[in-house]
């Protein structure tokens, strides 16, 4: 198995090498047929893997790779640990890649950067599956910085365009605030459980959960808590949690290929990801917990409101992955670590769905974004039409689509949780069903129904984008209507994660919910009568009414509730308070410790102050050097005078 584990981590990055450095000689074709080949093999793999886990062909790996390094008995290594979770992320990793690399093909052609974008997304693929299979810190810090270097690229691809630049310098600054949080949590692990690799450190958990920080006089904090603070702090940089969500919405900078890749199945769900794997320790602090749930419960519903607002097609299904997400972080903050990850993997299914169906509009409209300049596309682009319409169905988690057993799962868990700050989440994400639904349909009425708003020329030549674009589509759709049905029961309640996953049994909220039942169809029986359907639905209505019929409403709206509509607009103005704020104040900072530590300190006071020092008092010194022998016969005299005297006083 461990060479089957290697293949499968191997196989992208050396498809990526192959395309990055020798993309002039094997040209386009080969780049694309390269890659693909190295993703495509990745995912078959995956999928023989997590196979034979279910089937219990396989059993669960957890072996060191490579030892490079001991210091103070501290291992560090690469090594791999695949159990049912990380299986399940390798197989979802791969295959929303493989469907991404294949719409690559259709939607890059015209790039002169195509052979470099095919290896930067291989490479992206890499990384995550490196991050996902770590059985060690170490390693997962290597795989977490990576995605963030790779993304890094990926949305300034465009290099030329100020925007993109702009967008990839935000995304790489802020992701570094949540990374410093990140190995400040990895340092504290290391600290209390005197070791890198996560076996070992969940067998010595007690320590970190007996250990107390005193930052300052008597003041004494719980390690558990700091610590897992602190990771989950990286978590909101890449998982893109308030206030560190500020990134995400610009990656949009990007093509659209690595937006769908981003948001979907790499990066973003790195965090949720991380917190699960981390639940042994999270279980050790309610506080924690308390404060992952608010943080959720903060982004799932004050971001969904700003796709409300957004006129970009991208920026729409932008703002849906910062609410979704904050759905997964609720999950977590409940302990309802399982339904955070269900959420995940159906998340990413019809959010890349969603994405690539925005791609394929915006090629067919010659790279228009803007929905304004949109609709009535339903009968130029069926296909699109109706695979959006589907992931969209399964985004506001219609009854019987994928979204609607992970979301409502959560919603439920929520409800039934007690630890501090459940019912201001609770409310949170019921409201935020409705968010969803309302800002999701309007897309879809927006491009797809209505009036036609293209200019002539984009009219003359709209049509269907060809099968290398509306294949992956049709391929997402699939599982974003049926996943669903078939794991609902068995990732929620049927022990699916195994050790994987630990819960305080206290705090087993999945158990309250699945007292309602735990297959499908009972699920399927007690949810859609309740609020969060009845709200999905409402929504739609009024979607229909404002955005088809009536649209001089959301005109009137906008003006008559002016405030609320320029916060939105502004993004509560969380970017101006960066720029004018924080920015200002860290380069001020940096200039402060220039001048003041650099010029002063180290220039003018140990570097230049040592050199004037030294020649001072070589200036004094050289004077005793007379060249006069009886001036040295003289300082011999008394010297001894000196030395006679000092022994006389000690006798």
């Amino acid at each position: 198995m461990k060479s089957v584990l290697i293949t499968i981590v191997l196989a992208p990055l050396v498809a990526a090498a192959i395309a990055g450095l020798f993309g002039r000689r094997i040209g386009r074709a080969g780049a694309h047929w390269i890659t693909i080949l190295g993703v495509g093999l990745s995912c078959v793999l995956s999928a023989w893997v997590l196979t034979g886990l279910l089937t219990g062909s396989l059993s669960e790996f957890n072996e060191t790779i490579y030892v490079w390094g001991i210091s103070d008995g501290l291992r560090m290594e690469v090594g791999f640990l695949v159990d049912r979770l990380s299986a399940m992320m390798m197989v979802v990793v791969t295959f929303v890649s493989l469907m991404v690399h294949i719409y690559t093909i259709g939607y890059m052609h015209d790039d002169p950067g195509y052979q470099r974008f095919f290896s930067y997304i291989s490479l992206f693929t890499f990384s995550m599956l490196m991050l996902v299979m770590a059985n060690n810190f170490l390693q997962l810090f290597f795989g977490w910085e990576a995605v963030g270097l790779v993304s890094y690229l990926l949305i300034g691809f465009w290099y030329k365009k100020p925007t993109a630049i702009h967008a990839n310098l935000k995304a790489f600054l802020v992701n570094r605030v949540g990374d410093f949080g990140f190995i400040l949590g990895i340092a504290g692990v290391v600290y209390f459980a005197g070791s890198l690799d996560y076996a070992e450190v969940f067998a010595r958990s007690n320590l970190i959960a007996e250990g107390t920080i005193s930052p300052w006089g008597d003041t004494v904090w719980s390690a558990a808590t700091v610590v897992c603070l602190l990771l989950f702090v990286g978590a909101m940089g890449k998982s893109a949690q308030v206030p560190l969500h500020v990134w995400l919405p610009d990656s949009m900078e990007g093509p659209t290929p690595i937006s769908a890749l981003i948001h979907a199945a790499t990066m973003v769900t790195a965090g949720i990801f991380m917190v699960a794997r981390m639940s042994p320790l999270f279980e050790l602090s309610e506080t924690a917990l308390s404060v992952v749930l608010i943080i959720g419960a903060t982004t799932a519903f004050f971001m969904g409101l700003l796709g409300l607002v957004q006129n970009d097609i991208k920026r729409v299904v932008a703002y849906s992955t910062l609410s979704q997400l904050g759905y997964m972080t609720v999950a977590l903050g409940v302990s309802a670590y399982a339904a955070g990850i269900f959420h995940l993997m159906t998340h990413a299914f019809f959010k890349a769905l969603l994405f690539l169906a925005a791609g394929s509009v915006i090629i067919a409209l010659h790279h228009e974004q803007d929905m304004r300049k949109m609709g009535g596309l339903r009968k130029y682009m069926p296909i699109t039409y109706w695979t959006a319409l589907l992931g969209s169905l399964a985004l506001i988690g219609f009854p019987g689509f994928a979204g609607f057993f992970s979301k409502d799962a959560i919603i439920e868990a929520v409800h039934a949780s007690t630890i501090p700050g459940s019912g201001y989440a609770y409310w949170c994400v019921l409201l935020g069903v409705f968010v969803t639904s309302l800002y999701t349909f309007r897309m879809i009425f927006l491009v797809f129904h209505g009036e036609e708003r293209m200019t002539p020329e984009a009219k003359a030549h709209v049509h269907e984008c060809p099968l290398v674009v509306t294949g992956p589509l049709i391929l997402l759709a699939i599982p974003s209507v049926v996943i669903g049905w078939l794991t609902v029961e068995s990732m929620l309640f049927g022990g699916y994660f195994g050790n994987a996953i630990v819960v305080d049994p206290t705090r087993d909220v999945l158990a309250e919910v699945g007292s309602h039942g735990t297959s499908a169809g009972a699920f399927l029986a007690h949810g859609v009568t309740g609020w969060p359907v009845i709200l999905s639905l409402l929504a739609i209505v009024v979607a229909w009414f404002v955005y088809l019929k009536r649209p001089e409403i959301a005109d009137r709206a906008a003006s008559g509730l002016s405030a609320v509509y320029r916060t939105l607009v502004n993004k509560f103005y969380f970017d101006d308070f960066n720029e004018k704020v924080l920015a200002p104040g860290a380069r001020n900072l940096g200039k402060g410790l220039w001048r003041v530590g650099d010029e002063i300190l180290i220039d003018g006071m140990l570097v230049n102050g040592s050199a004037r020092t030294v020649g001072w008092f070589a200036s004094v010194v050289r004077h005793l050097q007379t060249g006069y022998l009886y001036h040295y016969a003289f300082a011999m005299i008394i010297g001894l005078a000196l030395m006679l005297g000092w022994l006389l006083l000690r006798s």
